[in-house]
């Protein structure tokens, strides 16, 4: 396992939502074995995308550089 620094922590709490939203429109009974390849790739985007934004935010509000 990765050591993850705090805001990467919060990071990955904050990508939960957005995944969380689309595996309501999916539907949650349906087992990761039934999900398409468009509907993973969705999922992973979800979560780049939810990361990448609350990184983004912690860094404008503590004034750090952006680490990607």
């Amino acid at each position: 396992m990765v050591d993850l620094t705090p805001q990467e922590d919060a990071a990955i709490h904050a990508a939960v939502k957005p995944v969380a939203e689309l595996m309501e429109e999916i539907g949650w009974d349906t087992p990761l074995a039934g999900l398409t390849e468009a509907q993973v790739c969705a999922l992973i985007e979800a979560a780049v995308e939810g990361f990448q934004d609350a990184m983004r935010a912690q860094a404008a509000t503590d004034g750090m550089e952006i680490p990607f």
